[in-house]
């Protein structure tokens, strides 16, 4: 049994500091300091690098009593190809306080990357306490995921906050133990968007995944994508599927467009093979992947990809966190393996998993706007998938607290329909200016209901 923890909470720069570069090629390693490293053999599949932390040297001239003296990290060196990094700790209970910043250098190239921050998520995400997935014994802590793109040189620093802020003298509140890198390269597409065309269509944010598009009416996940239908066939499908009652007013919305875990080539041997469901979908809670706005919409499947296996093979989750995923150009994707119209557990907000879903969209919307395309795909989503389980997406609901940092176990609930992840923990995701759109989203999304 494997289990996950993931989002944000913002973090902040800290100055740079001089790292030396790694040894040159054949070069003897001093055992005596370094770090323990693993790595799968890398095929179409994808691989993960995992490298050990180890203390870095305080700056000449500063106090060995300043944080910096409880740094840890990795210098600049070359590494296997990859696209996606995080860093992980052994306690997934444990918290990070301080910053993580890594630098990478793009494939190809001698140039190396600012350094870049990583959200902290200080055990937001994941499966709930009490679950098997929670307990599996698997489990770590991590940070957000980052995508830089291909790569093949990184260096990481990972720097304590004081126990006291207005100190700088002050000792450093200790880090997790059994920090380390992990450097996901996502493998190869399942196939290929047409050349021609493609970069027009992506820059008009109507990019479409190529797939089999058959619809035989069952919702089989055999096919890349699961086609759209219209609110008539949506309907009529619910009522065959015997989802509504005789005579009820199905508030249901169209069925969108869905690229199966198929269609953006998901590794199917990573994940365990059993799926765990809940009774219901009571609410679905927003989230932003903290992963960075820079990729583009052709290359959404490869980050979702990153994402996964990040999740199971890092942090030691039974699959993905979110049930679902979105990317900038609007386009929606299966998340949590079991079944896209089933109540599905996730592992997307610590305390609410149980009777809900979560939606992912991808990207870092502290700062930056989410695309109009994004919103209105979170708008669809929910008006099909609350749809079949009766939810208004307008309205509130009851759920019972699992335990998370801002309500203790056991508390009954009140939250919006659709709710962002901050509603339910302690957080920054979705991100204040994804947060700010949920308003629109539950308008839109009762709209297409027919409410």
């Amino acid at each position: 049994m494997r289990a996950f923890l993931a989002s944000s909470i913002g973090v902040t720069c800290a100055a740079v500091l001089v790292l030396p570069l790694a040894a040159p090629a054949g070069a003897v390693p001093d055992t005596r300091t370094a770090p323990a490293e693993s790595a799968e053999p890398s095929d179409a599949a994808g691989s993960t690098q995992s490298l050990a932390m180890s203390p870095l040297p305080a700056p000449s001239g500063r106090t060995t009593e300043s944080t910096e003296s409880a740094e840890q990290g990795l210098p600049e060196r070359e590494v296997d190809p990859f696209s996606l990094v995080g860093v992980v700790w052994d306690d997934a209970g444990a918290e990070l306080h301080g910053t993580v910043q890594v630098r990478t250098r793009a494939i190809g190239t001698t140039r190396w990357s600012d350094w870049q921050s990583l959200e902290t998520h200080n055990a937001e995400h994941g499966a709930d306490p009490g679950t098997a997935e929670r307990e599996s014994g698997t489990v770590r802590g991590s940070t957000a995921p980052l995508w830089v793109g291909a790569s093949d040189g990184v260096a990481v620093r990972v720097r304590p906050e004081t126990t006291d802020p207005q100190d700088r003298g002050a000792p450093a509140v200790p880090l997790p133990t059994g920090l380390r890198l992990e450097l996901v390269d996502p493998g190869e597409d399942p196939q290929r968007l047409p050349a021609a065309g493609a970069e027009a269509a992506e820059a008009a944010g109507d990019v479409r995944p190529v797939g089999d598009a058959k619809d035989d009416r069952t919702g089989a996940l055999d096919e890349s994508v699961l086609p759209a239908l219209s609110k008539a066939e949506t309907e009529a499908l619910a009522e065959e599927e015997a989802r509504l009652a005789p005579g009820a007013q199905p508030f249901i919305g169209p069925r969108p467009g869905i690229i199966t875990r198929k269609g953006w080539g998901a590794d199917e041997k990573l994940r365990e093979r059993t799926f765990v469901y809940t009774k219901s979908v009571k609410a679905a809670f927003i989230h932003h992947s903290a992963t960075g706005n820079n990729y583009t919409c052709s290359q959404a499947p490869s980050v979702l990809r990153g994402i996964y296996r990040y999740h199971v093979k890092s942090s030691g989750w039974r699959d993905i966190g979110y049930n679902f995923a979105v990317d900038k150009c609007g386009n929606i994707y299966e998340g949590r393996a079991g079944g896209v119209t089933k109540a599905v557990l996730g592992a997307h907000t610590l305390g609410f998993n149980s009777n809900t879903m979560g939606i992912a969209v991808l990207g870092t919307f502290t700062s930056s706007n989410p695309p109009a395309a994004a919103v209105n795909a979170i708008a669809k989503l929910t008006a099909w998938k609350l749809g079949l389980f009766g939810a208004d997406p307008r309205g509130k609901t009851t759920l019972v607290s699992a335990g998370s940092n801002k309500y203790k176990k056991g508390k009954k609930v009140k939250l919006n329909v659709i709710s962002g992840h901050r509603d339910g923990y302690v957080t920054e995701c979705p991100g204040a200016r994804l947060y700010v759109k949920l308003g629109s989203a539950r308008t839109s999304s009762a709209q297409l209901q027919g409410r």
